[in-house]
């Protein structure tokens, strides 16, 4: 039982406690922006209501109302509620809360709800600590999360949860929760009589990006600050702007948003789309990511991409590379967009990337035999004695500098890997490549120039650095 001081910290905490928690919803129906998991005839509700709650994992990004949705659960259960976070809180935390819940349940039957915030940040040992509690139902718990539980909780410990996404709060949704806010005298600022212009609450929202937390919180400073004028508080846009100073971050550059949004910016170049290309890349760089990290993705995508449709991609990639090492940051972000727009608009091929793939496929699930004989240089007598070098066709000595001859060891002769595409430079590729197959389907070499020697015969020039070797 808390005693007289616990209750009086209490209420001074409630009291002093930032706009944000002080107007958190205490029912489902009061709780904003997230009806498509507790709105009315919702799964969650249903189960909330009938007091059959599992234990669940609550993702979603910051101030969309987990904590909060957590305390309305334990309220409505009537379930005793204990909140830890995974930032300050260790196993030993977690020991004395399974205590206090097993006590509780063997005294007079009650129910604890486990509220721990961040649980991605706990470790293996410290999930696992959780679940034989969660197992046998001495805890319900309750994780929130701003990270994928996917990668970052242990699949024990998800697999006896329901996971439930809560999303980014809507604008009408933020301008409903600021509006209850200006209202309410008990808990918000109905008694310093505020108001916000329209200019004002445009960019009140704009700048939360979808974070409740981040708009009472920044109401709550501009209001502080406004002239009171005429009785009452007008805070207008500039206001606004200096008390959020920056648009609240939902951008992570270690987590899955970083991920995320790298996928996004792959993904438009390799649709050829500028514009959406260049905004994500700006995304990630005024966010805060590493200039080096997005330059090693392009310079994979000059590669990968475009390759050799136009292999000038790679040489201007590490053009860039230099520039970001040599102009450091934010000098070097033209340089980055320049390439940016090079790799967005340059033709796309992916030849060499599914080339080098089947041919990592055939070194790894076939026998690795040796190099054939005419494909091995003959330093010595001694290998020349053994066949090294014979009968190899020394391409400068033919029409177009083109021989057949095969190159890949005998349990992979014929295969192919290399198909050209018909895109940019690799045109003129393809046509290299149709040049030697119709050699190869005239004989497997090319007639020598100036003379009628067969494909198959080395030329004169050939024979006669032959027999000089011999010689010396």
């Amino acid at each position: 039982m808390p005693d007289l001081f616990d209750l009086q910290r209490e209420q001074i905490l409630a009291q002093r406690a930032p706009l944000a928690t002080r107007m958190r919803p205490r029912t489902l129906d009061d709780f904003t922006g997230q009806e498509q998991i507790v709105g009315r005839g919702t799964l969650l509700r249903r189960i909330i209501e009938a007091d059959r709650l599992p234990s669940l994992i609550l993702w979603g990004p910051p101030g969309v109302g987990k904590t909060t949705l957590a305390r309305i659960i334990a309220e409505t259960t009537q379930a005793h509620f204990v909140q830890l976070s995974a930032v300050t809180a260790g196993v030993a935390d977690l020991r004395a809360a399974v205590k206090e819940a097993k006590d509780r349940l063997g005294m007079h039957g009650g129910r604890t709800i486990l509220f721990i915030d961040e649980v991605h940040r706990f470790n293996k040992a410290q999930q696992d600590a959780i679940l034989p509690h969660v197992e046998d139902g001495t805890v319900t718990l309750i994780g929130a999360t701003t990270e994928n539980p996917s990668f970052e909780v242990n699949s024990a410990l998800l697999s006896r949860s329901r996971v439930f996404v809560l999303k980014a709060l809507s604008d009408d949704a933020l301008r409903e929760l600021i509006a209850r806010a200006l209202a309410d005298t008990e808990r918000g600022l109905g008694a310093e009589r505020a108001r916000l212009t329209d200019d004002a609450l445009a960019l009140l929202v704009n700048f939360a990006n979808g974070d409740a937390r981040f708009a009472l919180n920044t109401l709550e400073l501009a209001v502080a600050a406004a002239p009171e004028l005429a009785g009452e508080r007008v805070v207008d846009a500039a206001l606004v702007a200096e008390a959020a100073q920056r648009r609240a971050a939902v951008y992570d550059k270690a987590g899955e948003s970083h991920y995320d949004t790298i996928s996004a910016l792959h993904k438009s170049l390799r649709d050829s789309d500028p514009d959406g290309s260049l905004y994500w890349l700006a995304r990630m760089l005024e966010s805060g990511d590493d200039p080096l990290y997005v330059t090693r993705r392009l310079v994979r995508f000059a590669s990968e991409d475009v390759g050799l449709a136009d292999p000038r991609a790679l040489m201007l990639a590490m053009a860039a590379q230099q520039a970001v090492h040599f102009l450091g940051w934010p000098e070097a972000n033209t340089a980055l967009a320049e390439l940016t727009l090079y790799l967005a608009t340059a033709p796309k091929s992916n030849s060499a990337y599914t080339a080098y793939a089947a041919a990592r496929k055939d070194v790894e699930e076939t026998r690795n035999d040796p190099v054939p004989l005419h494909l091995r240089n003959a330093p010595t007598g001694l290998m020349r004695g053994l066949g090294y070098g014979a009968g190899y066709q020394y391409a400068h000595d033919y029409e177009d500098a083109v021989v057949v001859q095969e190159h890949l060891p005998p349990n992979l002769a014929g295969h192919r890997y290399y198909t050209p595409s018909d895109r940019g430079f690799e045109a003129t590729l393809a046509e290299r490549q149709r040049v030697r197959a119709e050699r190869q389907a005239a004989g497997g070499g090319a007639k020598l120039p100036g003379t009628d020697d067969p494909p198959w015969e080395p030329s004169r020039r050939r024979k006669a650095r032959e027999e000089q070797s011999a010689e010396e």
